[in-house]
C-alpha cells in the first residue's frame, strides 16, 4: 500500500519537474520576449480568436467609436448626472425638513415643560393658599366662622370643611343654622364614606 502511494507521489512529481514547471517557464519567457519585441499578445489572441468559429462568439470586437456617438454619451452621462443631482436635491429638502420638523419638536417640548413647572407652582402655590385659609378658619372663633360658611357656594365651604381639624369643624358646625348643618352633615358623610 506503502509503495503504491510512494509511486502515485513519484509520478506527481515526476509530472510537476519534467513536464508542468517547465511548460509554464516556456510561456512566461515566451510572452517577456514577445512584449519585448513589441506584440501585444493580447491583442493577437483576440485576432486569432476571433477568427475561430467557436471562440468567435466569446471574443468580442470593440469598435472605435465616432464623435457622435461620444457625444451621445456624453449626453445622456449629463442628463444621469442632473437627474441624480435632482435626487440628490430632494433628499438634502427632505432632510432639512426633518430637521426643522425635530427643532420645532424640540422647541414645542421645552415650551411644553416650561409650562408644567408654570403649572405645577401655581398648583403649589394654590395648595399653600388653600392651607392658608383652612389654618385661618381653624383659628377664627366659630361664632366667626359659621355666618361666612353659610354664605359660601357649597362646594367650597364643603372643601374648606372637610380639611379642618375635627375640633374646628365641631364648633363651627354647632353655631350654623340647624338645616345648613345637616346638609353639610350629609354631604360630609357621603364623602367621608365614598373615599
Amino acid at each position: 500500500m506503502e509503495e503504491k502511494e510512494n509511486q502515485d507521489g513519484n509520478k506527481l512529481q515526476w509530472f510537476l519537474y519534467v513536464i508542468a514547471i517547465p511548460t509554464l517557464f516556456a510561456i512566461v519567457i515566451a510572452l517577456v520576449a514577445l512584449s519585448i519585441l513589441g506584440i501585444n499578445i493580447f491583442d493577437t489572441a483576440k485576432d486569432i480568436g476571433g477568427k475561430v468559429p467557436f471562440i468567435s462568439q466569446f471574443v468580442k470586437e470593440e469598435k472605435p467609436l465616432s464623435i457622435e456617438e461620444f457625444e451621445k454619451d456624453i449626453i445622456s452621462l449629463e442628463a444621469e448626472i442632473k437627474d441624480r443631482e435632482a435626487k440628490m436635491d430632494q433628499l438634502q429638502s427632505k432632510i432639512d425638513s426633518k430637521d426643522t420638523q425635530l427643532k420645532r419638536m424640540e422647541l414645542e417640548k421645552a415650551q411644553l415643560q416650561v409650562q408644567i413647572e408654570e403649572l405645577t407652582a401655581i398648583q403649589e402655590e394654590n395648595k399653600r393658599a388653600f392651607r392658608e385659609i383652612v389654618k385661618t378658619y381653624e383659628t377664627m372663633s366659630a361664632k366667626s366662622a359659621a355666618p361666612i360658611i353659610s354664605k359660601m357656594d357649597t362646594e367650597e365651604a364643603v372643601k374648606i370643611l372637610t380639611n379642618i381639624k375635627p375640633e374646628s369643624l365641631a364648633a363651627i358646625m354647632e353655631k350654623l343654622p340647624a338645616e345648613e348643618a345637616a346638609k353639610y352633615t350629609e354631604i360630609l358623610t357621603n364623602e367621608t364614606n365614598g373615599n
